[in-house]
């Protein structure tokens, strides 16, 4: 049974009693509960701690937080929750991009990271791979999203809720609302002091990325991925899924990291 605290303004979930914590950050329209399956497997073995970023579980916030806010609110959970251990990151979409962050801000806190969908998205290179097409497909999306975030409201919900249902999201609408867009205004309005300070995800520790195949585009660059590949103690490895891979493909996904997961169980977890 899951264990709910707040933490630095935020709910955190805890479930599990393994040796080791896995925490577990969501992205765009999700919640926590984005995590069920992965927490149900990997609780077993592992100790899942779960959390709703800033923002994303208020349905009347249409407020935003800085890049500093979100990273400060992430590193407060770990400290609270593994003050003594290094922690194991999983993370998605948004979660990826706030989660990167954290893990090159604070690399003595992540033992290792399993990332889903979201590369080096914030890249040179990865904007060159894209086609003229996926520019449009990026920007029309994301854009949306920010006006309706800057709209605010009943309209704004309304946008939003149909382009989650457009993007084939997986969240329950009941659960989307309007706040979630802040981070879409960082990135094209500069909101709460945008997204330049974001640093480019170079990681140092073992690292496990998933992406879905039966995307119309990838939010990696093909450089970045034959680098990750090229690493020892790395893993890269493609779904037959869309975006959500942890949810589409959650059997597979969840085996695949577990192996993972086992074979870099080796790896110093220790804090100082």
């Amino acid at each position: 049974m899951a264990r709910e605290q707040m933490m630095a303004g935020v709910p955190v979930f805890i479930e599990g009693e393994g040796p080791d914590t896995i925490l577990m950050l969501h992205g765009w329209p999700d919640t926590h509960r984005l995590w069920d399956r992965q927490v149900a497997f990997f609780s077993q073995r592992h100790r899942c701690v779960t959390m709703t970023l800033p923002g994303f579980d208020k349905m009347a916030l249409e407020g935003g937080y800085s890049l500093d806010h979100v990273v400060a609110v992430i590193a407060k959970v770990v400290e609270t929750v593994s003050p003594h251990q290094k922690v194991t990151l999983m993370l998605h979409d948004w979660g990826c991009a706030f989660g990167y962050q954290f893990a090159m801000l604070h690399p003595d806190r992540v033992a290792r990271i399993v990332a889903i969908d979201v590369g080096d998205a914030n890249s040179l290179a990865f904007q060159k791979s894209l086609s003229i097409l996926a520019k449009g497909m990026v920007f029309t999306y994301q854009i949306t999203l920010a006006l309706a975030w800057r709209i605010g409201g009943a309209i704004g919900n309304g946008i939003t809720r149909g382009m989650a249902r457009a993007l084939q999201a997986k969240a329950d609408p009941r659960h989307v609302h309007v706040g979630m867009n802040y981070p879409y205004a960082m990135r094209w309005m500069k909101a709460f002091g945008g997204l330049d300070a974001m640093r480019q995800i170079e990681p140092t520790c073992p690292f496990f990325y998933a992406y879905g195949r039966k995307k119309p585009f990838m939010f990696h660059s093909p450089q970045w991925l034959k680098r990750l590949a090229g690493r020892e103690g790395n893993e890269v490895r493609g779904f037959n899924t869309g975006h959500w891979v942890m949810v589409d493909g959650a059997d597979e996904f969840n085996a695949a990291v577990a192996d993972w997961l086992s074979a870099s169980s080796t790896e110093k977890v220790m804090y100082g």
